[in-house]
């Protein structure tokens, strides 16, 4: 009994998608991407850490 397990990828489906992208995008515009996403994701971060520190401030201030 063959069964359908719906969210698995396989090694396939990971070079079918990574064709699919080389040929939207071309192989010059890939790092340009990944960079851009790289520093999306450490603003991110570093949004994330400051909001951390702005609420533990926010809780001193109404301790006091």
């Amino acid at each position: 009994m063959n069964t359908i397990l719906l969210g698995f990828v396989g090694p396939w489906q990971i070079v079918l998608i990574i064709a699919i992208v080389l040929l939207l995008f071309g192989g010059k515009k890939i790092p340009q991407l990944m960079r851009g996403m790289g520093s999306g994701i450490k603003e991110f971060k570093d949004g994330m850490k400051e909001g951390e520190k702005g609420a533990e401030d926010k809780e001193k201030e109404k301790l006091n």
